[in-house]
């Protein structure tokens, strides 16, 4: 069966994060806070799938004539988002993918619109340019998307990855991802020639608790102080290792220690707040931590000193 009827493509993957870099081998693109989305577009209609295989069309419906904004039958891969306030928001875009109701998603569409920027191309004419080098799928990509503001192609500067990088902080953007010039498309994939460069953002926390998660994953919970009490602060999961906060002889107790709790925390099991941790996470004007991930335990500060920040 042909690719274009069966849908199912799962987008190829970006590397770990690590630092920008430049080089005259790779091209440089602004990472869109956004959802990934691939685009099946011809003369008979649009539709428009996450990672998952999900459409999404219905929570975007201001984008159901963008195949006419395309002079040939292709298949794209790109970013959704929105723009508010002149920068992408992510939660914006993420509110809207919940929606159901076609009469908040129109009110939703009039107030903040979504756009789709394309990064790659996967087929053209019925055949899968998976195989073609990424240089010459861009200027394929350039040849068949005639842009508006609601689709448009995402542009790249080459050899000057640090420049790039440091330019998307100073705009308050997520970061870069670089790509390898040469590199093919790979289906479900992630390797090393596609790279994420992100800009993050570090804070301290009191270890107040764990709870136990599938797949033998541990998730701390985490407060601060405001105004003389520990509060809570939420969870953090990636890069947890319950080994390593033992090593550091937290002391068990019955109770939680906060005066108020979510209700969904009966399995949790309690320390005394005596330990401090650092958390890096996506820099976010939302309450709440996006994406945190435990970078250790700082043995060079007290409890006291993890002092909520005003919201």
């Amino acid at each position: 069966m042909d690719i274009f009827e069966t849908k199912g493509i799962k987008p190829m993957l970006i590397a770990e994060m690590q630092n920008p870099f430049d080089s005259p081998e790779w091209i440089y693109e602004i990472k869109l806070d956004g959802i990934r989305c691939i685009a099946y577009l011809d003369r008979s209609g649009t539709d428009l799938r996450n990672k998952r295989d999900k459409k999404l069309l219905p929570h975007v419906p201001e984008l159901s004539d963008i195949h006419l904004r395309t002079r040939e039958k292709c298949i794209l891969d790109g970013e959704l988002f929105i723009m508010k306030n002149g920068t992408t928001d992510f939660f914006e875009i993420q509110r809207r993918a919940l929606m159901t109701d076609p009469f908040k998603i129109k009110l939703a569409a009039d107030r903040f619109p979504t756009s789709y920027v394309a990064y790659d191309i996967i087929y053209y004419r019925d055949l899968l340019v998976t195989d073609v080098p990424l240089m010459e799928r861009k200027k394929l990509l350039d040849t068949i998307v005639i842009e508006d503001p609601l689709i448009s192609v995402s542009r790249y500067i080459e050899n000057t990855g640090t420049e790039l990088f440091l330019a998307t902080k100073a705009k308050g953007l997520e970061g870069i991802v670089a790509k390898l010039k040469n590199s093919k498309y790979y289906f479900d994939k992630r390797t090393k020639e596609w790279i994420k460069c992100k800009h993050m953002q570090t804070d301290d926390f009191v270890v107040c608790g764990y709870i136990k998660k599938a797949n033998n994953m541990t998730s701390l919970i985490i407060g601060q102080y405001h105004q003389g009490e520990l509060i809570y602060k939420g969870h953090v999961t990636l890069g947890v290792s319950l080994g390593t906060i033992y090593q550091h002889q937290p002391t068990e107790t019955d109770y939680p220690p906060f005066r108020y709790m979510p209700e969904d925390q009966q399995e949790a099991v309690w320390f005394k707040p005596e330990l401090v941790c650092m958390v890096e996470s996506m820099p976010t004007d939302k309450p709440g931590l996006r994406q945190p991930v435990f970078k250790g335990i700082r043995n060079d500060k007290i409890p006291q000193d993890c002092i909520a920040a005003e919201e």
